[in-house]
Formats: structure tokens, sequence, C-alpha cells
């Protein structure tokens, strides 16, 4: 059991001021340029959309990606895992 609880890593996302975002748990980095940026995460892939994006900082040991930028969304396609669940089900699970 313990494999497995290596591989799920915490995810957590930090915006500051929509200029700014960490996100903790990241598996990969699918691609990025200045007006997206779209990673994977065991909650599914996270795509970032804004303007003049940069990446400052990308450890997919530690599973870590910080960027800034004017961020304007922020949009999790499910992988599956909560794919099947409704909205209100996954809203107060």
């Amino acid at each position: 059991m313990q494999e497995a609880s290596e591989k799920s890593k915490i995810h957590d996302l930090i915006l500051k001021d929509r200029k700014s975002l960490s996100i903790t748990g990241v598996i990969d980095v699918d691609s990025f340029d200045e007006e997206t940026v779209v990673v994977y995460t065991d909650q599914g892939e996270l795509t970032v959309r804004g303007e003049n994006l940069h990446i400052i900082k990308i450890s997919l040991d530690s599973g870590d990606v910080s960027l800034d930028g004017t961020i304007t969304a922020l949009v999790y396609t499910d992988n599956g895992k909560l794919g099947k669940q409704n909205f209100f089900s996954r809203l107060f699970k």
C-alpha cells in the first residue's frame, strides 16, 4: 500500500491576485505557451489560461509548478475517476 501513496501526491492550488499560481501534485506538464499551460495531476488534467504566462519553477520530482502572468481561467478535465459522477456528487464529496 505504501507504493500507491507514494505515487499519489497532494494536489493544491495557490492563486495570488490572479497574477501568481503555485500548483503541487503535478505528475507531468503536457504543454505550455504564453496563453495556456496544461498539467496532469491525480485530480485530472488542469488547464490554466491567461495572458503572458511564464513558468517560474518546474520540478516533476517534487510535483511543483509555479507560474506568473494574468490568469483568467483554471479548468479541470476529469481523468475518469470522477467523470462518471454528476456535478452535485463531486461538489458534496
